[in-house]
C-alpha cells in the first residue's frame, strides 16, 4: 500500500533541491512519485539543453543533443549507484528497489533545472558547475535514503564513483557524436 502523498510536487521539488531528507523519504515510498521523477529529470536535462546555449550551441540540434546526454549521464549515474551501492557496497539493512532508487535520484536532479540561466552571456560555466556539486549533493542525499544507508560516507563513496562516470560517458559520447561548439 502507497502512502498518500503529504507535499505537494512543488513542496517535493523545493525539498529536494534544499536537501531535505525527508523528501526522499516521502518520494522513495509514494509509488506514484515515479512520473514526478521523470518530469524531474526531463525538466532538468532541458534546463542543460536550452541553458547550454550559453556556449554558442543555439541551434535546435544542439540543445537537443545536449538534453539527451543529460539524460543519458543520468540513467548512467543512476544505474551505476544501483550497481555499486546494492551490489558492492550495501550496508546490511540495505534492500534495493530499482523504482525507489530511479524516483528518488530523479528528485535528486532538480537543482539541475537552475543550468537554465547558463542561457545568460558568462553564467554559463558557473551554472552548470554550482549545478553538477549540486546535484551531487541530491543525490547522495537520495542515495542514502533509497538504499537504507545508515551512513553518508558510504552514499559520498556511491555517488562520487557513479558521477565520475556518468560524467565520463558524456564526455566521450559529446566529444564523439557531438556538435562543435564555437
Amino acid at each position: 500500500m502507497t502512502p498518500a502523498p503529504t507535499n505537494s510536487f512543488l513542496q517535493r521539488l523545493i525539498g529536494a533541491v534544499s536537501l531535505d531528507a525527508a523528501i526522499y523519504e516521502e518520494v522513495e515510498a509514494d509509488r506514484g512519485a515515479t512520473v514526478q521523477a521523470l518530469i524531474v529529470v526531463v525538466l532538468s536535462s532541458l534546463s542543460a539543453g536550452i541553458g547550454a546555449r550559453g556556449l554558442g550551441g543555439s541551434s535546435p540540434a544542439n540543445i537537443a543533443f545536449i538534453t539527451i546526454i543529460a539524460l543519458m549521464a543520468w540513467a548512467a549515474w543512476a544505474l551505476v549507484t544501483l550497481q555499486v551501492g546494492g551490489a558492492l557496497l550495501p550496508e546490511p539493512q540495505t534492500k534495493v528497489d530499482v523504482g525507489e532508487l530511479l524516483r528518488t535520484t530523479g528528485f535528486a536532479t532538480a537543482p539541475g533545472i537552475l543550468r537554465l540561466f547558463g542561457v545568460l552571456p558568462g553564467v554559463t560555466i558557473p551554472a552548470f558547475a554550482l549545478c553538477a556539486v549540486w546535484m551531487l549533493a541530491a543525490m547522495i542525499v537520495a542515495v542514502r535514503q533509497a538504499l537504507d544507508y545508515t551512513s553518508t560516507g558510504r552514499a559520498i563513496i556511491v555517488c562520487v564513483i557513479g558521477w565520475a562516470l556518468a560524467i565520463g560517458l558524456a564526455l566521450v559520447v559529446g566529444l564523439l557524436f557531438g556538435p562543435t561548439v564555437a
